[in-house]
């Protein structure tokens, strides 16, 4: 899930205007900002998209593979493979093994 619209703009608020006066979250963790602000999972789960779709990209251009070239790899269409680069769409695990195993990669997933 990605952040929301309206999310975005209130962090964005909520960071210019510490700007400007004394913020009460000077010293803790951003992770203590986002949850009081009710957004930390969501935040989170953007952020873990944004790494992978990154070292999934970054993987495919190391070995030199076209975006064409992956879709043919992975028996699906360009389309699909804009999705798997795209951190904004939410895309199957299985999906995501698929694309890794191509560039030599592998996905583990814990629960912590």
């Amino acid at each position: 899930m990605a952040l929301t619209i309206a999310a975005k703009k209130r962090v964005g608020a909520l960071l210019r205007a510490g700007q400007n006066r004394s913020v009460s979250h000077t010293g803790s963790r951003i992770d203590d900002f986002l949850k009081e602000e009710g957004i930390f999972e969501e935040a989170q789960a953007q952020a873990v998209k944004e790494v992978v779709a990154w070292q999934l990209a970054q993987a495919v251009k190391k070995k030199k593979i076209s975006k064409a070239r992956m879709a043919a790899l992975l028996k699906t269409s360009r389309t699909q493979v804009d999705r798997l680069l795209d951190p904004k769409r939410d895309i199957t695990l299985s999906s995501l093994q698929r694309a890794a195993a191509m560039v030599g990669r592998r996905v583990t997933v814990e629960l912590v």
